[in-house]
């Protein structure tokens, strides 16, 4: 049974006439209705007149005492609920309540029950230890380290809502602690990202030392679950419903990876069990931050997190040898018809990515949204795979030329990043598959979009992040799949951000020509690096570079990220580029722009946020 809290609504129900009557002896009941003792006739209020409106908190602490009958001492000294709370020196005032220690003492303590502060959405508040905090615990989670927990919990003014709820030590002391000015930074950065697909920052406490985020929803079910085993909410939906459902959920995906990177963001996690579900068969993104509910391996520097391993970008893991970082020319995806069943994924022969060139360090040329564009990719690849009823085949499928005769107990790399050989043979037989099985029947329609949709999950896996689709581009080609070759009249998703660059129009430009995801032209090697920067108290991500423009079009390089005007110091430009503004030269630029902050420190420098 839910805990039942001392809420201002429960408290105006339950102190009645009656109630108050039921504690006290019959010659203190008549008592209720003479005339306040302390008023000399000056006032017509009679001592139930001050409890009904001044005493109701007051009278509730002293029945939890056994010490109903003591009301009438406390009006007479004009007590009321308005002095509340009373400290310790203030309870030993109390009349004869105060001649009991141990009764002041309790007092003290039971008066927080009745003085709930209330936790809202947005809100961050400081509890002092004697408070009693409104929120109740109903699951928890196992310890994900020594310092850091999850549960899930409730609160009284939400009801029928489930939270998660991280807790943070505060201090700077022990291993583990979060000093509190970092704290509450953090939080400022959490708020800032929320979206109606993302796991997303609800509010927020400091008690007893500890801190705490409440986080919402609270998703039982991820991806990497959902492929396995699907929950009822969805095998409840018609063919039809579940078919479609599959196509929204990769829109809102890039829909929110798009409304990430217009707040100049990146989530860098992205993989199956980051992807959540909730009974409704909505889909989300976890929060990409260290705060996050999810249980982020990445933080341990001694740990292996395989499945990030499996789907992060090429760039995260290993270091190219000898590869250029300008964008390179396409010749099999842009300039094959995207309705051809044989995919192929741009490898450059440059771009050998060997083990012996794992990473063990930063690497300061990563650009994290560019990153991010892989990763969905491989989630898309998944989502698609699934409705094939192919996913069970998939990851062996990768691996399948890593296996060698005679024995052994290694475990073989199915990696994304590793195998795009593999994966570009993949893709051409879910093609090929698709369109045998579309029609107009039992929503047979959304595999006329899988031949287009897997040209564009080709670009978005292109070992050179350079050549990589924006998440915008990518939101604007599959809202275009969706509504013109699956037929889906209404999807989901259908935003528009706002970022550095300007607003995003995600209808507007619906109609964009496939080719025009990617610039075409001529292009001389680039300057520049990628790296995260500190700037008016938003964390900035990007890839500033030099370059120019020809035939109306970007055709040296792209800025993955958005990166503030100001930031943007070695580009030079001649004629606007889809409605970016001209862009500021190192004259124009302000004396103090950012400050650089290192990327957090995991495994080829990529890790949550903050």
């Amino acid at each position: 049974m839910a805990f039942q809290w001392w809420d201002p609504s429960r408290i105006e129900k339950t102190v009645t006439r009656k109630f108050v009557s039921q504690h006290l002896l019959p010659p203190e009941v008549e008592r209720l209705d003479k005339a306040l003792a302390f008023g000399d006739g000056l006032t017509d209020l009679t001592y139930w007149d001050w409890i009904d409106s001044k005493g109701k908190r007051i009278f509730l602490i002293l029945v939890d005492l056994g010490a109903a009958n003591h009301i009438f001492d406390l009006i007479d000294d004009s007590w009321c609920d308005d002095d509340l709370p009373l400290g310790p020196e203030n309870v030993e005032r109390l009349g004869n309540v105060a001649k009991d220690a141990k009764l002041w003492r309790r007092f003290y303590q039971r008066q927080f029950a009745y003085l709930l502060k209330p936790l809202n959405k947005g809100d961050h508040v400081a509890y002092s230890d004697a408070e009693m905090v409104p929120v109740e615990v109903i699951d928890r989670k196992p310890i994900l380290t020594l310092s850091n927990s999850v549960d899930k919990v409730v609160l009284p003014n939400q009801p029928g809502t489930i939270f998660w709820r991280r807790r943070i030590p505060i201090g700077d002391n022990r291993p583990g602690e979060m000093p509190v000015e970092e704290f509450l930074n953090t939080i400022d950065a959490v708020s800032s990202t929320e979206n109606e697909h993302m796991v997303s920052y609800w509010g927020s406490y400091i008690y007893r030392g500890e801190g705490f985020i409440l986080f919402d929803p609270a998703s039982e079910i991820n991806l990497k679950m959902f492929l396995v085993a699907q929950p009822n909410c969805y095998r409840n939906l018609t063919k039809k419903e579940r078919r479609e459902s599959i196509m929204d959920w990769i829109l809102c995906l890039t829909d929110t990876v798009a409304f990430l990177h217009s707040k100049n963001r990146s989530h860098r996690y992205i993989k199956p069990s980051t992807v959540l579900f909730n009974d409704k068969n909505h889909v989300f993104l976890a929060q990409p931050t260290r705060l996050s509910p999810e249980p982020l391996a990445i933080h341990s520097k001694n740990s292996f997190d395989r499945e990030w391993y499996d789907y992060a970008a090429p760039e995260q893991w290993f270091r190219p040898t000898g590869a250029p970082t300008s964008p390179s020319r396409r010749k099999s995806s842009l300039s094959s018809s995207p309705e051809t069943t044989a995919i192929s994924i741009l490898r450059p022969e440059y771009a050998s990515y060997k083990p012996n060139a794992m990473m063990s360090t930063p690497n300061p040329h990563l650009n994290p949204q560019a990153a991010d564009i892989f990763s969905l990719g491989c989630i898309i690849l998944d989502l698609l795979s699934f409705l094939l009823k192919k996913q069970q085949k998939f990851a062996s499928f990768r691996a399948a030329k890593h296996k060698s005769a005679g024995r052994g107990g290694a475990v073989l790399d199915s990696s994304f990043h590793r195998n795009l050989g593999q994966v570009e043979a993949w893709m051409s037989l879910l093609a090929r598959e698709a369109s045998k099985k579309a029609s107009d029947n039992d929503g047979g329609n959304v595999f006329r979009g899988f031949t287009p949709m897997l040209h564009l999950v080709a670009r978005m896996m292109s070992a050179n992040p350079h050549d990589r689709p924006s998440a915008e581009d990518v939101q604007h080609r599959i809202y275009q799949i969706l509504t013109e070759h699956c037929k889906i009249a209404e999807p989901h998703c259908v935003h528009q951000y706002e970022s550095q660059f300007g607003a995003h129009d995600h209808t507007a430009h619906r109609h964009r020509a496939d080719q025009d995801i990617i610039a075409s032209g001529p292009s001389t090697p680039p300057t520049g690096y990628a790296q995260e920067w500190v700037y008016g108290g938003e964390v900035m991500s990007g890839a500033l570079g030099g370059g120019y423009v020809g035939d109306g079009r970007q055709s040296q390089i792209q800025m993955h990220g958005h990166v503030p005007m100001q930031m943007q110091m070695q580009m030079q430009t001649q004629v606007p580029i889809r409605g970016m503004q001209p862009v500021m030269t190192p004259a124009m630029a302000p004396p103090r722009m950012a400050q650089r902050r290192p990327i957090y420190s995991g495994y080829g420098g990529v890790g949550p946020e903050f």
